[in-house]
């Protein structure tokens, strides 16, 4: 199970890549002047020989450094006693997500009423779509988050629905080895209902299929319901759950 999590893991930081990155003794220490906490987090990705006390300060220093919150990811590959080592030390848990996958067998039926567009390249348009979606009015984070989504290093399909030539609602995936990966997945709210997300997904997912995937899988927020009921209505099963520990 530690190797089908890994590798899951390691798909998804190949999927959302930081604005900055720094390797520092197994651990990866990523900036995004805190866009997200997944691109704005210190994670292990291999072994590590400096004390975690040690290792522990140096973060919290480049992450002062950079004025953002020092923030640690904690997934199942970790030591239970990590992450109570960082509860002693007064870090918090938030935004605990859970993975979800499936295997890809057969095509997802399309909805005709739904148009929804799909393309191999993110556009300035689509980005700009789901600023306005998710209200991202940070000046630094339109400046950055471009040139993340650039720098994804896989192939992707991007798709957005059009509602009088504005994006409507917007989802991408991320094709790596045999997985498909959905990421940024959202409907305007003014259309919620319509079942616009579901459409979003089945295109990706059936487009994916097409370009060879074989497995699925996402990350939804604990406590998103709705999310977390249209992807088990697709066929999704709970995988394992991260979490990220912060100290404001």
């Amino acid at each position: 199970m530690n190797a089908d999590i890994k590798k899951i893991e390691d798909l998804s930081l190949n999927a959302w890549p930081s604005h900055q990155i720094e390797l520092y003794d197994g651990w990866l220490l990523r900036f995004s002047y805190f866009y997200t906490h997944r691109t704005n987090s210190a994670e292990q990705i291999g072994p590590s020989t400096i004390p975690l006390d040690e290792k522990i300060k140096y973060c919290e220093e480049r992450y002062t450094k950079w004025n953002t919150p020092a923030i640690f990811k904690i997934s199942p590959l970790l030591s239970p006693s990590f992450d109570e080592m960082l509860a002693a030390r007064g870090y918090e848990i938030q935004h605990k997500t859970h993975v979800m996958t499936k295997s890809l067998e057969t095509a997802y039926p399309v909805n005709p009423s739904v148009k929804v567009e799909l393309s191999s390249e993110i556009s300035s348009k689509w980005i700009q779509g789901l600023f306005q979606l998710k209200g991202t009015t940070n000046l630094k984070h339109r400046q950055i988050v471009p040139s993340m989504y650039s720098a994804i290093p896989k192939d992707v399909i991007c798709a957005n629905i059009l509602c009088d030539g504005k994006v409507a609602a917007t989802g991408l995936g991320i094709l790596d080895r045999e997985y498909i990966g959905l990421y940024a997945i959202h409907v305007d709210e003014a259309y919620r209902g319509q079942h616009w997300g579901k459409a979003i997904c089945t295109s990706i997912l059936n487009k994916g299929m097409e370009m060879g995937a074989s497995f699925a899988y996402l990350q939804v927020v604990s406590g998103n319901t709705p999310a977390k009921n249209l992807y088990t209505s697709l066929g999704f099963e709970y995988f394992y759950t991260y979490w990220f520990r912060v100290k404001e």
